[in-house]
């Protein structure tokens, strides 16, 4: 279990699903009851019948920015612009007057250590460090620099969703953010969250299902496959997370009481696992997450999980596979492919319960 093979599988490359549903919460859902061993087969919005007044629903309120900066080197040569740690830039801001952080460059020839960048509408970059393939490059503009960012930046979509023009990308602005998304600070969606629309809240709201919200800013060690055969020598991107007291009372609370603590998305499960005591409660604060869960692992907080479909190989499929046995997930893929579920980020979901 601890071999990379042991977490590949075969997809067709037709069930990659490449815009979402209209009504976001018509996708499809997987219902895995973990203790009968049974697969049931629902829409997402049957979450409401699934669930029971008193469940917790943890969401992560991370809200993706517009990282992807395309734009021009000093040489004249085409450059992409990538920014993989926002919060760190903010800190930056803060301390210095610059928003200087680590990104991925894209161009033909990488730039080095001191190349000036050109990007979107009046942004000028300089790059300050390169180690390995990420360069800490330092923005220009002061405060002004966000509002650039938001003018002449894009969402970063995953590679496996294709756009053929930029154009493309004006309804994923608002398809690519779950309907609660606040806190600016992801280069990726939280993407089981994506299913939920504020009519299905209100309806699980009304049921009695409560919802804390915490924030994981999803980072690109989201993408960062897994290079090394024994999957415990890898090593995962540390991601910035916040947990206010209040929603770390309202899971306490719930622990305390014996409800179900649901964790939608594997950012939201790393975040709570990363916090828990040894009785599942947590503790508010604010930080840095580098947790690797993979089989093994035993879950002290999180007592059920929503989750997409996710990619071969990927440390979010060795995490669904820590919370239910790897040989079972795998089969659960196997028969979500022959039912023709769509997968990966705009794709269908799963309950594991």
């Amino acid at each position: 279990m601890y071999l990379l093979s042991d977490y590949d599988y075969e997809l067709p490359e037709g069930q990659i699903a490449q815009v979402p549903y209209q009504d976001r919460s018509e996708s499809r859902l997987l219902h895995i009851n973990r203790r009968e061993g049974l697969l049931n087969h629902y829409r997402f919005f049957d979450l409401k019948n699934l669930l029971v007044p008193g469940d917790l629903l943890v969401v992560n309120n991370t809200r993706v920015i517009p990282a992807r900066l395309l734009g021009k080197k000093e040489s004249g040569g085409r450059v992409e612009v990538l920014i993989i740690d926002y919060a760190a830039g903010v800190k930056s801001l803060e301390r210095t007057g610059f928003f200087q952080c680590d990104c991925l460059i894209k161009a033909s020839k990488s730039p080095r250590a001191g190349a000036i960048l050109y990007l979107g509408e009046g942004i000028k970059a300089e790059v300050i460090q390169v180690k390995q393939y990420i360069c800490q490059v330092r923005f220009f503009g002061g405060p002004d620099f966000i509002a650039a960012l938001k003018i002449s930046g894009q969402i970063p979509l995953p590679p496996y969703i294709k756009r053929n023009e930029a154009g493309d990308l004006t309804l994923d602005n608002q398809t690519y953010q779950t309907v609660y998304a606040e806190a600016e600070g992801a280069v990726a969606a939280p993407t089981a969250g994506l299913h939920f629309t504020k009519p299905l809240i209100t309806e699980l709201e009304t049921k009695g299902v409560q919802f804390a919200h915490i924030t994981l800013h999803v980072g690109y060690g989201t993408f960062v496959p897994v290079r090394v055969d024994d999957i415990r020598e890898h090593q995962i991107h540390s991601e910035y997370y916040s947990v206010s007291s209040e929603a770390a009372d309202k899971i306490n609370q719930a622990k305390q009481a014996g409800r179900r603590v649901i964790a939608v998305g594997t950012t939201s499960v790393r975040t709570l696992e990363y916090l828990s005591d040894e009785k599942g409660c947590v503790s508010p604060g604010a930080g840095s997450c580098d947790l690797f869960i993979y089989p093994g692992y035993t879950f002290k907080c999180v007592d059920a999980m929503v989750t997409n479909f996710h990619l071969p190989k990927s440390t979010l499929l060795m995490l669904v596979s820590a919370f239910y046995c790897r040989d079972k997930m795998i089969q659960a893929y196997e028969t979500a492919i022959a039912q023709d579920y769509r997968f990966f980020s705009y794709g269908d979901a799963m309950l594991i319960e």
